[in-house]
């Protein structure tokens, strides 16, 4: 009973969401736009955070796991270990373990990720020179507010800079996606976008404060048009690709290993889930479940929560609204110029789920949306379909499970991609087939049949 009190007390009191004022804060490496946006988010309201290197540490994540875990679980522990104890090298007695905050957010429901942050303090716990380390995270059950990380003042105008951020990663990735393929100079795309990321990091330290979007929207016009004049205007369009799946696994290039790059290198042009529409999808979920909680109430005639969920409801209506109005705004900076790929509205995604009588958000997990989009891919005329997904991963095993047979009556190419950290033998074949049937369906379609 002392032990389990004990691990509880730790659980609690050292995985939490406290003021991170003065602490640096740790940030895994997920999107390699996203992440460094929402970094220096935290930068511009005096969080000095850090991206940590990613994928170096897998062998200590792998060491302190037990297989049953998911991927993401293993490689961030691991990337938090390997940071630690580099940190800890480096500066030797100047190491203060207090002054560091692991920052690890979470979602509610079946889903491991939920636990990922406890599961790391338990492990972190295994070294003492870390014990001071403490974990804090944003959740989506509250649509991730910072409202308890920072001061009052500060919070909600955090957050709404951290979703524009979120949103002009989104539109720097699917400018990658869409020049790279039919660039004039191997490689000149890539480097390019480096310097791209650092001149946005720049802006948002400078002007995220104040919120001064149009700043950041100008800056992202400019990087849109130098970035469309590295393209061949003479190339043929590729057959297109849609990813959906486990949103860490579809992101992270190191643990789904260059898989966007493998379908570049053999004839694909590539759109990736994007990370707003996982936040919207949060959203909207919270609103969805008001409306139920709004609907049980006024059953129940309690006029109390009948006010509460009222209250609550009117909320996340003014924040799906404002979300939408700053992703249209972010994604029109760059469609003026470059015919990006824009992102799929999830009350569209729903209503495919509904039509075909697929799934239903009431199930909830990445599963509703990604199934949602995987159609949406469909009705967009894609050639081919990818799910990117951990080894065991339930909503995605599910996706797959639902769209497979649905995908091979309309012909289109469906590939299932887990990944646990090996390489499969028959990745690159499995790639290989899979583009030739792209391709074959794209020539049908510019056919007609």
């Amino acid at each position: 009973m002392q032990k389990q009190n004990f691990f509880q007390e730790r659980l609690t009191k050292s995985v939490g969401q406290f003021d991170i004022t003065g602490k640096t804060l740790l940030i895994p490496d997920m999107s390699p736009f996203g992440s460094r946006l929402l970094s220096s988010s935290f930068r511009a309201y005096g969080v000095p955070a850090r991206v940590m290197p990613t994928y170096t540490g897998l062998a200590l994540g792998k060491e302190y796991t037990s297989g049953k875990e998911c991927f993401p679980c293993q490689v961030t522990l691991g990337d938090i270990l390997h940071f630690l104890q580099e940190e800890k090298n480096r500066l030797g007695y100047d190491f203060s373990p207090e002054d560091y905050v692991y920052f690890m957010p979470e979602a509610d429901g079946p889903c491991r990720f939920g636990m990922y942050n406890k599961m790391h303090r338990l492990v972190l716990d295994k070294f003492p020179e870390f014990e001071d380390v403490n974990i804090t995270y944003l959740s989506a059950t509250d649509s991730y507010s910072s409202s308890m990380i920072m001061p009052a003042e500060k919070s909600r105008l955090f957050r709404r800079l951290a979703y524009v951020a979120t949103i002009i990663s989104d539109v720097l990735d699917r400018v990658v996606w869409r020049v790279r393929p039919y660039e004039k100079n191997p490689g000149e795309t890539d480097a390019f976008m480096d310097q791209a990321l650092r001149e946005m990091q720049n802006r948002i330290e400078q002007v995220g404060e104040t919120r001064n979007f149009k700043a950041l929207y100008s800056l992202l016009e400019d990087i849109v048009i130098r970035a469309s004049r590295l393209m061949d205007p003479d190339m043929p369009r590729r057959p297109r690709i849609g990813i959906i799946g486990e949103i860490y696994l579809r992101t992270h290039p190191q643990s789904n290993q260059y898989l966007i790059k493998e379908i570049e290198k053999h004839g694909g042009e590539v759109v990736d889930a994007s990370l707003g529409e996982w936040f919207n999808f949060v959203a909207y979920t919270n609103l969805r479940e008001t409306k139920r909680l709004w609907r049980r109430a006024w059953k129940e005639k309690d006029v109390r929560r009948l006010y509460k969920a009222s209250k609550k409801w009117m909320d996340y209506q003014v924040e799906i609204r404002y979300q939408l109005w700053r992703q249209d705004q972010t994604y029109a900076s760059a469609t003026r110029h470059l015919d990006i790929e824009g992102d799929h509205r999830i009350a569209s995604l729903e209503k495919q789920l509904d039509n075909d009588r697929l799934f239903n958000f009431d199930i909830g997990t990445e599963a509703a949306i990604s199934i949602g989009g995987a159609m949406e891919y469909v009705h967009e005329n894609y050639d081919g379909v990818v799910n990117v997904f951990p080894f065991t991963c339930m909503p995605s095993t599910i996706c797959s499970a639902i769209l497979k047979p649905i995908l091979l009556e309309k012909k289109i190419p469906f590939l299932d991609t887990p990944y646990d950290g090996s390489i499969q033998p028959n990745r690159e074949l499995a790639i290989r087939t899979f583009m030739y049937q792209a391709r074959q369906r794209q020539d049908r379609r510019n056919k007609g049949l």
